[in-house]
């Protein structure tokens, strides 16, 4: 038990890119990969020690359709790879995350076509 409780304590002890070195360690050595749509989530360090690292991964969230619904399937279609029905029940239940983890300039242009197309989105 001791020695998971070491295990653990480090874990806990991460900074965001040795996680991100550890995920591509373990998937490159064991072929083990973090579980898909989960997120491991830490705590940062108490009384802001460190400087923030600066974001390099963002999501597009569908907040709502608008009066143009038909573009914005259209626009979330080609954006995801989504078939119609897909693409519309991911319009249907905005908000929705469309793309995660994606670069802040994908993100600002996908952001873009869906705001032309007449929907309301959130890059985060």
């Amino acid at each position: 038990m001791a020695d998971i409780k070491e295990i653990g304590d480090q874990l806990v002890g991460l900074t965001l890119k040795e996680a991100v070195d550890l995920a591509d360690y373990m998937k490159e050595e064991y072929g083990i990969e973090p579980a898909a749509g989960g997120a491991v989530v830490m705590a940062g360090p108490a009384g802001g020690e460190e400087a923030a690292e600066e974001k390099t991964e963002f999501d597009v969230i569908l907040k709502a359709a608008g009066d143009k619904k038909i573009q914005v399937i259209k626009v979330v279609r080609e954006a995801t790879g989504l078939g119609l029905k897909e693409a519309k029940e991911a319009v249907d239940s905005a908000p929705k995350a469309l793309k995660e983890g994606i670069s802040k300039d994908e993100a600002e242009a996908l952001a873009e076509k869906i705001k032309e197309a007449g929907g309301e989105v959130e890059v985060k």
